[in-house]
């Protein structure tokens, strides 16, 4: 009878030992792989906030832009600072007024919105719009009576002409040896700045976790 209880606890000592080892194992193996930072990767800082720049721009139906937020935050500011949009001025504030980086996405993508839908009603070019976020809506109604089509020679002219409204304001800093001068109204390189980005981007991880939600080049 001894014999019989010694083996059959064993058997189940067995069994539990086994049955330890299988939970370990597949607790192991079920546990998540963190995803290294890579440091490599120029929009590792702004990608950080791609989560957040989606979910305000489907309160627009736009998160389809969100690629291009994404670049032109990394042309403003790297992901860096309370203000990653540079969305101040845009709301009437003194430049970095803002300084938290949810009221700032919050502000710049009511920004980026009122531009793209005044430039689809003038039927103006998506660089235009990408151009307007930094020049203002205004610069919208310049290329709109230019032909349509944005290009650095109209971001020029349209820069020109708010630096003779407020000469004293618009000086670059009175360093003439900026590249912008005497253009000292925005940067009249600044669609070009983005759209390379967007194109940088295409390249880089995606932003979304998914290949499929790969940025494309042209996508926009």
């Amino acid at each position: 009878m001894k014999k019989r209880r010694r083996k059959k606890f064993k058997t189940f000592f067995v069994l539990f030992l086994v049955f330890c080892a299988l939970a370990m194992f597949q607790n192991y193996f079920q546990k998540p792989i963190s995803t290294p930072i890579d440091k490599n990767d120029p929009f590792s800082d702004v990608k950080k906030y791609s989560p957040l720049l989606q979910q305000e721009l489907a309160k627009y139906h736009l998160e389809s832009q969100t690629h291009v937020l994404v670049a032109l935050m990394q042309q403003e500011s790297h992901g860096k600072g309370g203000d990653p949009m540079q969305a101040s001025e845009s709301a009437g504030l003194a430049r970095n007024s803002i300084t938290d980086p949810k009221q700032s996405i919050q502000v710049g993508v009511k920004h980026f919105q009122r531009v793209f839908t005044y430039g689809n009603q003038k039927k103006v070019d998506f660089p235009t719009i990408i151009q307007a976020y930094n020049m203002g809506i205004g610069y919208v109604d310049y290329v709109a009576q230019h032909g349509g089509k944005h290009s650095e020679e109209l971001a020029k002219q349209f820069s020109l002409l708010q630096v003779k409204k407020k000469p004293t304001l618009y000086t670059c800093g009175g360093n003439k040896n900026n590249f912008r001068y005497p253009y000292c109204y925005g940067d009249f390189t600044y669609s070009t700045k983005v759209t390379k980005n967007i194109q940088l981007l295409a390249d880089s991880i995606p932003v979304t976790g998914s290949e499929s939600e790969k940025p494309t080049r042209g996508s926009f």
